[in-house]
């Protein structure tokens, strides 16, 4: 009985080797005969530009292959498809003029758009084989990033203001990241310098001397990076302005208050640069608003005093002005420090009390 299941077991393995050895050849003779490779998995393109979605194949079958391009979506959309180089059908209205396939099954994208961006998956197969080849190709699209600026409401500013902001802007880019330069140095998260999440607005919380510096911000995207040119935040300090402590509160208070306010940042700036006019001229000198008296609300009540620190400051209400010289320009973005006008002293006589007009 022992010996018969021996020359049993003996009998099986002769027979099933043969078998193991021609399945061993058949899978090997598939996976040759269409077998796909790409010399890249990743290609970075650009708007307006050419990708090249470069593969190979290899196959034991002299046949010309099918070749079958996809772009990756929740419905996968047809690129192409074609005998060898000859595209079979008709193409979809985005590709047209825009496709070619060649002989190894390589796809070359012309005039790049943004909504080329994705993952291009590959089949190759040919009839007298048994398994279909398979490849794919993740393909990005952006767009170059334009020369940024740091855009600032004023580049001179009171040491004490509140919530300075600096901005990086630009017309172009794509998958934007921004860092931000101080000095030269790169310039992180600190108590008072804070960026925002995408990093690309910078706010001094408060103003310090300390602060005074050349600024730069940098723009990056997968194929291009620029950097700003640096521009110059030059910080004065109350302690050095000549002109009474209660003057300096009421600037800085005005061009806090109006730092954020729709169409206020023109008149924080002029507030800004007419306290820094302290340091060329130290004596007092008057502030008119009236140019700007649209953007203050509520209006100045021309019946009232204030008074404090020895000073006394009574409100002006501004005479009716001509059409033709209507405020409506103090909307404008564009207003200039130079609408809020320095005017010198009222009385000639240190002695005699000076009054503001507002």
């Amino acid at each position: 009985m022992k010996a018969e299941k021996e020359a049993f077991s003996w009998a099986s393995a002769a027979f099933a080797a043969p078998l193991l050895l021609i399945l061993a050849v058949l899978i090997h003779s598939g996976v040759q005969g269409v077998n796909i490779t790409s010399l890249e998995t990743l290609i970075r393109g650009t708007v307006g530009g050419e990708a090249l979605l470069s593969v190979r194949y290899s196959s034991t079958s002299l046949d010309p292959p099918v070749i079958k391009w996809q772009l990756k979506r929740d419905k996968p959309v047809t690129v192409v498809q074609s005998i060898g180089t000859e595209i079979i059908g008709n193409l979809r209205p985005e590709y047209r003029d825009r496709i070619l396939v060649f002989e190894n099954g390589t796809l070359l994208l012309h005039n790049l758009r943004l909504s080329d961006e994705g993952t291009y998956e590959v089949e190759i197969s040919i009839t007298d084989d048994t398994f279909t080849g398979e490849g794919s190709i993740d393909l990005t699209v952006d767009e170059p990033i334009s020369k940024p600026h740091v855009h600032m409401v004023t580049s001179t500013v009171l040491e004490l203001t509140e919530n300075f902001t600096l901005n990086c802007t630009h017309d172009t880019g794509t998958k934007t990241t921004y860092s931000w330069a101080k000095g030269g140095l790169p310039l992180l998260n600190e108590t008072r310098l804070l960026l925002s999440a995408n990093q690309k607005v910078l706010t001094i919380t408060r103003v310090q001397v300390v602060d005074e510096d050349v600024y730069s911000c940098m723009v990056e995207n997968p194929i291009s990076s620029m950097r700003s040119l640096p521009i110059k935040l030059t910080v004065y300090s109350v302690r050095r302005l000549k002109m009474p402590a209660l003057d300096i509160l009421r600037i800085l208070f005005l061009a806090n208050r109006h730092q954020h306010v729709k169409h206020a940042p023109p008149l924080a700036a002029a507030l800004q640069a007419t306290a820094a006019h302290y340091l060329l001229h130290p004596t007092r000198l008057s502030l008119r608003l009236a140019p700007l008296a649209d953007t203050l609300a509520p209006p100045p009540n021309p019946h009232r005093t204030i008074a404090g620190g020895g000073d006394t400051v009574r409100a002006h209400q501004p005479p009716p002005r001509p059409a033709a010289e209507s405020p409506v320009e103090s909307h404008s973005p564009h207003l200039q420090p130079g609408s809020l006008r320095i005017h010198p002293p009222l009385h000639k006589n240190p002695e005699a009390p000076q009054k503001y007009r507002y």
